[in-house]
């Protein structure tokens, strides 16, 4: 009986998290990355993370050094562009597989090619740290994305995390933002205003994008469950809601890249 009654509560057990995980799967990518960052404390071994934005030092922070192409991976001759990286040993199958899920479906629609390292000086280092986070561009030699692996592993947070590998920072943080939506800055948690900061990003001739995976939802870093952000001129504009990227985001990544 009491052999009946463990398996029962296992049973239990497992049924509530399938259905706390299909819970998740429907949530934005900005919701997610909330939920996996907002109480994270990071180690002195991790770099500067500021949201989920990974620094080398806080001098960084005013500054998009991804206006050069000095942060970009290299074109090849074959006109691919080849990222090497490497996923670490404590991911289960099942977590390596959503991993390796976001990196191919780079492959499907631009000239990325996420490839396992063999011996390249620079790549990226996939593993499971304090929360979700990495660097803007590439770094050289060895360089950390954060995909925890207590909320960090979805589609589209894999998406969001390379986009930034690959260059690219946060929508509401494009130099044109202030056309597109208005920061409600009275509303922002105290210590959060920095989310905000606007970049010198190149937008590459595409359109301030309300359903890119880096733009974040309405009550991002609220201090007082008010938005913190409103589209203009329509401030009915649903945003903040993708799943996976944008038709933009892709746009944007092939011209980058010259794919």
């Amino acid at each position: 009986m009491a052999s009946l009654r463990s398996t029962f509560v296992l049973l239990v057990l497992l049924a509530i998290s399938s259905r706390s995980r299909a819970g998740e799967q429907g949530l934005s990518v900005s919701e997610l990355l909330w939920r996996a960052n907002k109480d994270v404390v990071h180690t002195e071994e991790e770099p500067l993370v500021v949201d989920d934005i990974a620094y080398d030092s806080e001098s960084e922070r005013n500054a998009d050094l991804c206006t050069s192409s000095g942060c970009m991976w290299p074109k090849s001759a074959d006109g691919r562009v080849y990222v090497p990286y490497v996923i670490a040993a404590h991911y289960s199958s099942r977590e390596r597989s959503i991993i390796e899920r976001g990196l191919l479906s780079f492959h499907d629609v631009s000239c990325i090619r996420f490839v396992q390292r063999n011996n390249q000086r620079d790549f990226l280092s996939l593993q499971s740290n304090n929360g979700c986070y990495s660097y803007v561009g590439r770094r050289g030699y060895s360089q950390t994305v954060s995909l925890d692996r207590q909320g960090c592993l979805y589609h589209s947070t894999v998406q969001h995390e390379l986009l930034h590998a690959l260059g690219f920072n946060h929508e509401q943080c494009r130099s044109d933002r202030d056309q597109h939506i208005r920061i409600l800055w009275e509303n922002i948690g105290t210590g959060w205003a920095y989310a905000f900061d606007k970049m010198n990003t190149l937008n590459l001739n595409t359109p301030y994008d309300y359903n890119s995976v880096m733009q974040y939802h309405r009550y991002a870093f609220s201090g007082n469950n008010k938005p913190t952000m409103v589209p203009i001129p329509d401030a009915n504009v649903v945003f903040g809601t993708a799943d996976q990227m944008s038709k933009n985001d892709i746009s944007r990544l092939n011209r980058l890249y010259q794919c």
